[in-house]
């Protein structure tokens, strides 16, 4: 079975990082997620992320360089992270597909959500794009 890549996007504003809440499906509703999606054939991850993000939220953002690590979900899917920026101009994240919620977290609030499992080895990953000191919030 060949792998299929899931992109996610460590959304950052002014040292905070962009978490969405799933509405769907309802084993996932409730809990918090990287906004993103599946890379469809003949798409890069950075274009499908790209894409994801303006049907998501209804932003244009600028991708950055890619989150070290890869995170599987269930098969054949992997999940990829790369940084992004809002670029200047763009509207303000909401949640238009899959979501009920969005939050902006600081490095000491992203552990105050309930993240999907899958999401957390990825969240611990990007923190180190938001500052030198957000390695230690979890365990405070």
């Amino acid at each position: 079975m060949t792998e299929r890549i899931v992109v996610g996007a460590a959304l950052l504003d002014g040292g905070r990082l962009l978490a969405a809440r799933r509405s769907a499906p309802a084993e996932l509703a409730g809990r918090w997620e990287l906004p993103g999606g599946k890379v469809e054939a003949g798409e890069t991850p950075e274009a499908a992320l790209v894409r994801e993000l303006r049907e998501e939220l209804g932003v244009a953002a600028g991708i950055g360089e890619r989150v070290p690590g890869q995170w599987p979900l269930r098969p054949p899917y992997v999940l990829q992270v790369w940084t992004a920026r809002l670029l200047p101009g763009s509207a303000a994240p909401e949640p238009l597909e899959d979501h009920d919620a969005l939050r902006w977290l600081t490095p000491a609030e992203v552990w105050d959500v309930p993240w999907l499992d899958q999401d957390v080895p990825a969240v611990e990953r990007a923190l180190a794009h938001l500052s030198p000191e957000a390695d230690d919030a979890r365990g405070a």
